[in-house]
């Protein structure tokens, strides 16, 4: 399954899908996920399973959701850009997927970015 990550021109949420790559490379999941504009949402989304909105479209969520059929559809937290590692988005994906969360281990030396105030 692929999961994309929109943003407006698509440029912000290729870090994020770098980092969501790696999550769930060491998760052992084989879900793909790729970076899209907005403008993504009008072309071919037959093998997307989810899509994660990023947090400056949240005015854009209901008319996004409208026009995605066959996928769930997420907002981003505003602070994704500091999920350094990827594991907070990927308990946002698997919780939109509705898949049981993962206990995985972090890359020594990698900070524990879920509890950075």
């Amino acid at each position: 399954m692929e999961i994309l990550v929109v943003c407006g021109a698509g440029a912000s949420s290729t870090f994020v899908v770098q980092r969501v790559r790696r999550a769930l490379q060491r998760a052992g999941l084989a879900h793909t996920a790729r970076a899209g504009a907005e403008s993504a949402l009008d072309g071919d989304l037959d093998d997307v399973g989810l899509v994660l909105v990023g947090p400056h479209l949240q005015a854009s969520l209901e008319d996004i959701r409208t026009r995605i059929t066959g996928a769930e559809v997420a907002l981003l937290p505003p602070d994704v850009f500091g999920d350094l590692d990827g594991s907070r988005t990927l308990e946002l994906i698997l919780e939109s997927l509705h898949l049981a969360p993962l206990h995985l281990t972090r890359p020594a030396g990698a900070p524990d970015e879920r509890h950075t105030p």
